[in-house]
């Protein structure tokens, strides 16, 4: 479980917001906040940190850029008013992407995610990053499209057909919603409406019973809403 955690963060309302959350929380040892990700770094190579609230429009570097310039970073928790590096950012060791303003019980959340993470998981990138490289034939018309089965955002019935959805373009296929479903990674998608599979990986906002990818709003059914707050820890 995280003991110890810092804030890199440069607006003054974030940082006593952050502040106050880690104190009232009480699990959580604040060693340092600091305004830019350099600073940051210069403590980082002097001490151990169990976890950092980052954000990611920062002075001199980027959240993003401060992440890929760490050996094995501390568990990471974004903190950002931009939804659009959600995708991005689970690259990098985050384990969860807070879209200010948060709420309380939110932060909570977050940090128990950081807290249930097991050796068993770390253990496991290697075959999560084997994983990710699965693909598939898409038949589309005449023609067959490989495409990641990590690059498939969502995938939406339509009529007889289903529309596969990645970042660059859309697919259209012969094959049924439930045909995916089995054949997909049941731990990074999840049927969340009778018409659709979400990569809960591309989520990058949750707004009452709608899920944000990109600028795609899907509705999550009250048959698969529990399933679904499983498998993103709520």
């Amino acid at each position: 479980m995280p003991k110890t955690c810092i804030i890199i963060e440069d607006q003054p309302p974030a940082q006593r917001i952050l502040q106050k959350y880690i104190a009232d929380l009480g699990t959580l040892e604040l060693k340092g906040i600091f305004s830019d990700a350099l600073t940051a770094l210069t403590f980082l190579q002097k001490n151990t940190i169990d976890l950092i609230f980052l954000d990611i429009h920062l002075p001199k570097i980027s959240g993003i850029d401060f992440l890929k310039t760490i050996h094995n970073p501390p568990k990471t928790i974004l903190t950002t008013a931009f939804s659009e590096f959600a995708l991005e950012s689970y690259e990098y060791n985050v384990v969860d992407y807070l879209l200010k303003p948060f709420s309380f019980q939110r932060f909570i959340q977050a940090v128990t995610k950081a807290s249930s993470e097991t050796k068993t998981t770390l253990q496991s990138d290697n075959t999560v990053s084997k994983r990710e490289e699965s693909f598939f034939f898409i038949k589309s018309g005449y023609d067959l499209f490989k495409v990641l089965e990590s690059e498939i955002m969502f995938i939406m019935a339509d009529s007889d057909y289903t529309l596969v959805k990645t970042k660059n373009r859309s697919y259209l296929s012969s094959e049924t919603l439930k045909q995916w479903k089995e054949k997909l990674d049941d731990s990074l998608f999840c049927q969340v409406h009778k018409s659709y599979i979400i990569n809960i990986r591309t989520i990058s906002k949750l707004s009452g019973n709608q899920i944000y990818i990109e600028e795609e709003r899907i509705p999550v059914g009250r048959v698969y809403k529990e399933d679904f707050e499983r498998k993103i820890g709520l």
